[in-house]
């Protein structure tokens, strides 16, 4: 029967609601099958994760899961956009990253991006991580400065590059009121990498002639980067970047501008991760967090934050980098359906050294196709509305509230910077994190999960040095531990010619022990462990001469519980016959004689990888 549908009637008219509570009780008996007997509200607890900052992500959200009003694009709190009408005029802006020292070549990159997609440019200046100030009109030579906006981080060479930019729009004939861009300068940040004691000086008094001659230029940057690449959650980002900004708010209004004049001179930089979701609440948590400063300082209007999304460096990872691509494609989807008004998305070889050409536009290119063939900015706020990413926002907009208001306690974020306290929660927060990664609850697709120990090598020219100050934060990556052990695996290798193996001792048929061998090939190899399993199955007749074909140091039983009870003993006891010096299980840890010790999910994978090559002697 084909219903045909009518003016004012729902197709769905005629099928009753469900009740929250059958939708727990089909739950209770999917659980009870994997062996949890949980009923009501423990059963829906059962699947709900909890993640950083205390915040739980439930299986499931309906309309009971209510948030604050969320406003509209344009008007405070913001929340659904900074401006009315989002980014759907053209998108967003395309802002690409550029750290390179020679003048020249910077140049040729930079007019290849803008030639390609690009629609303004972040430049590192000086420092020797940057293009020399000296260096700065080769670098823009062709570039139209009344078309192409720049961003500077200039760090100690503020003065110095800021100067200079004025001077190539006089000289290029760019009037102050067509100036667009910014200057970069965020003083509280610098400190915050390096441990030195910040000085607004030069941030108060080129915001001062930003504000009285130059309205399309910005003179500070609020980075929550540092924070974020210490290893720092979404909300310490977040309330880490309020308290700088307040801080910045004082210095400006205290040197005579007003508070929506000092508004104006300030952009918001925040990390976008592969978490989308996670980004989307984050960057809408962000514009509802500073208009609620901006209406606490009486200028509720001016509290339209604009921002700058940058695709995470913490997520991307040396080996297997291609798979970074798709990394950056969902934190730019994820800036963008955020609403940040620029977005930057890294290279994938960015944690390899400098990157190619190859490499800069499949990062330009990302924002393209997301633009203009998925067409994701012809909507405003397109997450807006789902239960799940308005109760996410407002939580993790509580969390971030709650840190800033530590940070203010503590004197503010100087203050808080110089005490070690920011440091410190940072840090705690990480440690936590690193112990997920270690046992893969939080896994790393090509690094702690799917290795490939036979990938190529992408080789790129080293990037500038960035020497990590003693005082400073720490600079953290995801894949920083099984890297750690890869080189060791790389080292053995190049020594020996070979990798440092493990025999995969299979019981049974393909049936009874293809998923665990599967499990602990995986395993050993995101330590750079070769797993060796030839022949595909053995017994206790067979696994010492096939453990000594191996070539292998130490072996691993995979099998089902049934077997191993039946054969584990026999077969651990002919292994270690051969010379195996440790034989592992794949499995829950149990009475098995001869077992050494046991790999299984959750186990702390580092710990065992590194315990592994100490007792092979690799270095």
């Amino acid at each position: 029967m084909t219903v045909q549908p009518a003016d004012g009637l729902s197709l769905a008219a005629e099928f009753p609601d469900p009740a929250h509570e059958q939708w727990q009780s089909l739950v209770e008996g999917v659980l009870r099958k994997s062996g949890k007997d949980v009923a009501g509200s423990a059963a829906e607890e059962a699947l709900s994760t909890k993640v950083e900052d205390g915040l739980i992500t439930r299986p499931l959200y309906t309309s009971r899961d209510d948030a604050p009003d969320a406003g509209y694009p344009g008007f405070a709190p913001f929340t659904r956009g900074s401006t009315a009408g989002g980014n759907t005029a053209g998108g967003w802006d395309v802002r690409q990253r550029h750290s390179m020292t020679d003048p020249a070549r910077l140049g040729d990159a930079v007019l290849a991006d803008l030639e390609n997609g690009v629609t303004s440019l972040w430049l590192t200046v000086g420092g020797g991580t940057g293009v020399p100030v000296s260096g700065l009109a080769r670098a823009l030579d062709g570039v139209y400065l009344d078309l192409a906006p720049v961003v500077l981080e200039a760090g100690d060479e503020l003065d110095a590059a800021a100067t200079e930019l004025l001077r190539l729009y006089a000289e290029r004939g760019v009037s102050p009121a067509a100036a667009r861009g910014g200057l970069g300068a965020d003083p509280l940040g610098e400190a915050a990498r390096s441990g030195g004691a910040p000085d607004l000086t030069a941030a108060v008094h080129w915001a001062l002639r930003c504000a009285q001659e130059y309205p399309g230029l910005r003179a500070l940057t609020v980075d929550a980067l540092p924070y974020h690449e210490a290893g720092g959650s979404a909300a310490q980002e977040l309330g880490s970047s309020l308290a700088t900004g307040v801080a910045y708010l004082r210095a400006l209004t205290a040197a005579g501008l007003s508070v929506e004049a000092a508004c104006a001179q300030v952009e918001f930089r925040y990390a976008a991760t592969a978490d989308q979701f996670l980004t989307i609440a984050k960057l809408r948590a962000a514009r509802r967090l500073w208009a609620r400063v901006a209406q606490v300082c009486g200028a509720s209007g001016a509290g339209a934050q604009r921002q700058h999304a940058v695709t995470s460096s913490v997520m991307m990872t040396r080996r297997d980098p291609w798979v970074n691509m798709l990394r950056t494609t969902l934190a730019c989807l994820g800036a963008g359906v955020g609403g940040a008004g620029s977005v930057t998305v890294l290279p994938f070889d960015h944690a390899l050294g400098l990157p190619d050409a190859f490499a800069r536009r499949i990062a330009r290119n990302t924002s393209t196709i997301l633009l203009e063939e998925s067409h994701l900015a012809r909507v405003i706020d397109p997450a807006g509305g789902s239960w799940y990413v308005e109760r996410l926002t407002s939580e993790l907009a509580d969390a971030a509230w709650s840190f800033f208001q530590e940070i203010e306690r503590a004197g503010g974020q100087a203050a808080a910077l110089g005490s070690g306290l920011v440091g410190e929660r940072l840090a705690a927060t990480w440690a936590a994190r690193s112990k997920d990664l270690a046992r893969r609850k939080e896994p790393v697709t090509g690094v702690s999960e799917f290795p490939n120990l036979a990938e190529q090598p992408v080789e790129r020219a080293a990037a500038p040095a960035v020497d990590e100050a003693p005082g400073g934060l720490p600079v953290v990556r995801r894949d920083e531990a099984f890297e750690a052990l890869r080189a060791r695996s790389d080292a053995h290798l190049a020594a020996t010619g070979r990798r440092p193996r493990v025999f995969l001792a299979a019981l049974g048929p393909a049936s009874a022990h293809t998923a665990r061998a599967a499990f602990a090939s995986n395993l050993f190899q995101a330590g750079g462990i070769e797993p060796v399993h030839d022949p595909v199955s053995v017994d206790a007749s067979t696994a010492a001469a096939a453990f000594t074909a191996s070539g292998a140091a130490m072996a691993v039983l995979c099998s089902s519980d049934a077997l191993y009870t039946d054969q584990a003993g026999a077969v651990s006891a002919a292994l270690h016959a051969a010379g195996a010096q440790q034989v592992f299980l794949a499995g829950r840890p149990g009475e098995y004689a001869g077992v050494d010790a046991y790999v299984f999910a959750g186990c702390d994978v580092v710990a065992v990888l590194s315990s592994v090559l100490d007792r092979m002697g690799v270095a």
